[in-house]
C-alpha cells in the first residue's frame, strides 16, 4: 500500500505498474486517463482498478490536493511503478 498525494494543478506523469492496483480516493477530485478507457473523474469515497501494464495518469485539475491510498498486487522484487514512453 502507498499514500498518494497530487497537489492542486499537478499530475502523476504517464506510467504503468507490473501488477494490479486498486485506488481509493480519500480527498479531492482526480481526472484519470487510462489506456483503452474513456477519461474518468473520481471523487472522495470512490475507488477504481488499474490493470497491469496499462498506461495511465492521474491529473488534479482542482484547487486542493488529491489524497488517495493505492494497494498494489505486484510480484516480489518488481518495481511498483515504471514511467511510460512519451
Amino acid at each position: 500500500m502507498a499514500a498518494v498525494e497530487i497537489p492542486a494543478g499537478g499530475r502523476e506523469g504517464r506510467h504503468t505498474h507490473p501488477g494490479a492496483v486498486v485506488v481509493y480516493i480519500q480527498e479531492g477530485i482526480i481526472t484519470f486517463d487510462h489506456e483503452g478507457k474513456p477519461t474518468m473523474t473520481y471523487k472522495a469515497g470512490d475507488s477504481f482498478y488499474i490493470e497491469p501494464g496499462k498506461i495511465h495518469e492521474g491529473i488534479n485539475n482542482g484547487t486542493s490536493p488529491v489524497k488517495a491510498v493505492a494497494t498494489f498486487v505486484v510480484e516480489k522484487g518488481k518495481p511498483l511503478t515504471s514511467p511510460a514512453a512519451p
